[in-house]
């Protein structure tokens, strides 16, 4: 980590740095625009000043497989994982067919934010759900006391059962303690937690509500959504920032796969387009300030890019063991055939410029699914419109995808914005919805591609493709890197 004091460039916003006749020059090259700057070397430093180094990429000594065949894909129906249902609650409404119509059509979902007043905030727009009903999902009491979070992701979730007939009637008549519930959050209740502190120091500590606590704590959404259901497996939540909903369908997989459940409820859920949400990232300075046309602020590959917009919502998947699916007559969506999870072990924000912690967590990815690099022929990119993060993902994939001729690669981001620990889960749905329309969304605001993306972007207007093998990217602050792998569901 870089060097921690009262400065504006603390350990966050740096990690390059040098040094010569006494003289420590600190460069900048975070998620915003390089920065020069000059500071006295350590060794003049005053005493108290406290230091942490950790420089540019650590050389990481690797030692090389063997060279083996790709391994076969699973064929025990125990261990076959499909997907039976899929649920959302996204700035396009909670409809899927909606949701991905409104991709296909390239419309865009950021607008100006008005839950709360921003006018004074150098940044005033973002992906904000508006007009959400839980009518149906959620009772009026509960619904008032919710933080938004664990609104959408009961929602979800909810939508998400029924769209794989796992209704509250025929749930009555299964053995609920194979069923859990895995929905994780990069966030948690982030309104209900500052509305806490508020509390606490405007009113003093007896004013606090005694919903403070659980409805702030990440875990709460799985927790709420199986007291809802009353599905009894394995439950808890997974926050891994912006690579949340991916790492919680790796891990629900894996329950399948050792037989601890038949069928897992899996996603991701956000809800931090509130002040204490956007303030932060203003200050991480992560987020694009186009302001004046904030539908062309998201514009992943873009030469023009300036940085992430915020967006939020659910996305939820039901995960089945191919033999519950069959025995159940349930409707087959799609196969998760595999992925991976990996650490850049490098900086909190900045990804690996050797993108050595991407490129192996793809190819642990298809090693796990069973899978080659040229059967994958779609990948859902994660794609923020951050400067250094977009070009790192491209060159990651250039590495494990030796010919791209015949790849196809959009960003949902530059629609809906960036859902952070939702993200993976509504990019789940649109690679899945991808599959099954035999239609790609575009990646839009695409007028000035870097040079060095050669790979198709679908820039701008949808393309007709068949999928044959997808992956989907996610990667969190702290450099967690996290890859899903997706095909047609073939008997």
């Amino acid at each position: 980590m870089a060097s921690i004091a009262a400065t504006p460039f603390g350990a966050l916003l740096r990690n390059k740095v040098s040094e010569s006749n006494g003289v420590r020059h600190v460069q900048y090259d975070g998620l915003r625009l390089q920065q020069r700057m000059q500071m006295p070397s350590f060794t003049s430093m005053p005493t108290g000043f406290i230091s942490a180094s950790s420089p540019k990429c650590r050389t990481i000594k690797a030692m090389a497989s063997p060279t083996v065949a790709a391994p076969k894909r699973e064929k025990d129906p125990k261990k076959r994982v499909v997907i039976t249902g899929m649920g959302l609650v996204s700035v396009f409404g909670s409809d899927i067919n909606a949701f991905y119509h409104q991709l296909l059509e390239g419309q865009s979902g950021i607008s100006k934010i008005d839950r709360f007043d921003a006018s004074n905030f150098s940044v005033r727009f973002g992906g904000q759900i508006r007009n959400f009903s839980s009518e149906g999902y959620i009772d009026g009491k509960n619904d008032r006391r919710l933080d938004d979070c664990w609104r959408y992701c009961i929602v979800a979730g909810k939508r998400a059962l029924d769209d794989a007939n796992l209704g509250h009637e025929v749930l009555k008549t299964m053995d609920k303690t194979r069923i859990g519930v895995l929905v994780g959050s990069g966030m948690g209740g982030l309104t209900a937690f500052s509305t806490g502190v508020e509390a606490l120091i405007q009113k003093g500590y007896k004013k606090i509500t005694p919903f403070f606590i659980p409805y702030s704590i990440t875990n709460m959404g799985s927790a709420l959504l199986a007291i809802d259901t009353g599905l009894m497996g394995p439950n808890y939540s997974i926050s891994t920032a912006c690579a949340t909903a991916n790492y919680c369908f790796y891990a629900a997989a894996n329950h399948i796969r050792r037989g601890e459940a038949d069928i897992m409820v899996v996603g991701g859920t956000e809800a931090a387009i509130m002040p204490t949400g956007v303030g932060g990232f203003i200050a991480c300075r992560a987020l694009s300030q186009r302001n004046e046309d904030p539908k062309k602020a998201s514009r992943p590959w873009d030469r023009d890019r300036d940085g992430f917009v915020m967006g939020e919502g659910s996305g939820v998947l039901v995960m089945e063991s191919l033999e519950s699916a069959t025995k159940r007559g349930a409707r087959i969506i799609a196969e998760y055939l595999g992925g991976a999870i990996t650490c850049d072990a490098h900086h909190m924000t900045d990804p690996r410029s050797d993108g050595l912690g991407v490129s192996s967590c793809i190819t642990k990815s298809l090693e796990d699914a069973g899978v080659s690099p040229e059967e994958v022929n779609y990948v859902n990119a994660h794609a923020t419109s951050t400067l250094a993060g977009d070009l790192a993902e491209v060159n990651a994939i250039k590495k494990v995808f030796k010919d791209t001729s015949e790849l196809k690669m959009n960003a949902t981001k530059s629609m809906i914005g960036h859902g952070l620990g939702a993200a993976g889960g509504l990019e789940a749905i649109a690679t899945i919805k991808a599959m099954t329309s035999g239609w790609l969304h575009p990646t839009i605001n695409q007028d000035n591609l870097e040079a060095s993306v050669t790979i198709d972007t679908v820039p701008n207007v949808k393309k007709k493709h068949e999928v044959n093998v997808a992956i989907s990217n996610s990667f969190g602050f702290g450099g967690h890197n996290s890859v899903v792998v997706f095909a047609p569901f073939k008997p």
